[in-house]
């Protein structure tokens, strides 16, 4: 990682974490345990990306930070939620995540599961609220989006097609690219345009970041794969090596890991092209690309 990346990852974490604190506060009553969870699921651990790339699209297009703030939050909302119901006994059955005990773990398995439903529903209270932003059909178009990058078409339908995944030979790279475009790029889409959608660009800049968006969340994955072949749990924060314990076929297992490397930098060079438009504003976008192919955790 660059040194200018990694000051400005640690910069917008500090606003992000700032901005979690004031949008999910304690609250006393008997709802305070569910609150608590919630807070343990989002704050003080993560990498932040997918908030990074909401501030770092919206400063090309001069959007208010209050405003991107305010979106950037709603969609770690939606990532942390997906991890709880992700690490819960019925799917992964995960006892860490981000360096300390998962939400089932350290309350119970009931109390995830709402904290997951209540974080996703906090995330479009907040998206649709006038003070993300004062155009309602801005508001609009930022709901339409993260319910589909969300949903059925998204993540949870890529989370679907993965769990039914294990143990079967019948996957190639193609199906394999397509689980991860809906279940890890799905969210990175709208991340990397919700500055476009606020700063109300035209389609040529739109279609960049899409570009963009789609490249990197396959380099991502690619090397979250590598990470759960290669890597330490320690470094990742995670359990790994469960891919290969449960037959899952990935990018590491269908292409191997020379291959799977070389194609993770492919990828993030692909990404850097797309943003040739942008000039040096979009420096800190190309900075990612390149270092999701290089992390180590």
């Amino acid at each position: 990682m660059t040194p200018a990346l990694a000051a400005a990852l640690a910069a917008d974490a500090v606003r992000i974490d700032e901005a979690l604190e004031i949008l999910l506060p304690r609250r006393a009553g008997p709802e305070e345990r569910l609150r608590e969870a919630m807070r343990y699921a989002c704050l003080g651990g993560g990498k932040r990306l997918r908030p990074f790339l909401v501030l770092e699209g919206s400063r090309l297009f001069g959007v208010g930070e209050n405003c991107a703030l305010r979106v950037a939050a709603a969609i770690e909302m939606v990532h942390c939620y997906s991890l709880v119901h992700d690490d819960l006994p019925a799917m992964d059955d995960d006892d860490l995540r981000r360096g300390k005990p998962t939400v089932h773990k350290a309350f119970d398995e009931a109390i995830a599961i709402l904290a997951g439903d209540a974080l996703l529903a906090r995330a479009f209270e907040v998206i649709a609220d006038p003070l993300t932003h004062g155009d309602s059909g801005v508001r609009a178009e930022l709901v339409l989006t993260l319910a589909h990058a969300a949903g059925a078409d998204g993540m949870v339908g890529g989370q679907t097609i993965d769990l039914d995944a294990e143990g079967r030979d019948d996957l190639d790279v193609g199906a394999v690219t397509r689980l991860q475009r809906l279940k890890t790029g799905a969210l990175i889409l709208f991340a990397c345009e919700a500055g476009a959608v606020m700063g109300k660009a035209g389609p040529g800049p739109r279609e960049a970041l899409r570009g963009y968006a789609h490249d990197v969340g396959l380099a991502f994955q690619i090397a979250d794969d590598l990470l759960d072949a290669e890597g330490s749990a320690a470094a990742a924060g995670k359990a790994v090596g469960k891919d290969a314990a449960r037959g899952k076929a990935t990018f590491v297992s269908l292409l191997g890991v020379a291959a799977a490397r070389v194609q993770a930098k492919r990828l993030a060079d692909q990404a850097v092209q797309h943003l040739a438009s942008f000039g040096a504003g979009a420096d800190r976008l190309r900075d990612v690309a390149r270092w999701v192919v290089e992390r180590r955790g």
